[in-house]
């Protein structure tokens, strides 16, 4: 499912897309308080729908990523994470890294440099 919502100038493009019990999330643009709700809401019914244990995160075309798009990624990872789940996070861009890394999200969340070996990790 490929999705867009126009914010100002720059479009923030959503890609969801389920295989192997994992939902394979690929945002694009800038992440900020203007999609949040946006990309909570369509994280949750994805997550209803396909019934996923799992979350990838790749964030290779992502350029910017505030407090608001943290917690969004921060609710899903405690949605799945109770049922036994994981979240990986692929290819931060280093700015959005940083913010990651700053945020302790790495602490509580993987990282991969490829969606290939995100899924081999979660086997």
């Amino acid at each position: 499912m490929q999705l867009t919502i126009e914010k100002g100038l720059a479009p923030v493009l959503l890609d969801i897309e389920f295989t192997q019990d994992t939902l394979l999330v690929r945002p694009g643009g800038e992440l900020d308080l203007s999609v949040a709700d946006f990309l909570r809401n369509n994280l949750e019914e994805s997550l209803d729908r396909e019934s996923a244990r799992n979350i990838v995160f790749n964030l290779s075309k992502v350029s910017f990523v505030d407090s608001s798009v943290l917690g969004v990624l921060l609710g899903r990872y405690k949605r799945v994470s109770k049922n036994g789940g994981s979240v990986i996070i692929v290819s931060p861009q280093p700015q959005v890294r940083r913010i990651l890394e700053l945020s302790g999200l790495f602490r509580i969340m993987g990282e991969s440099d490829s969606e290939a070996e995100a899924l081999r990790k979660l086997g």
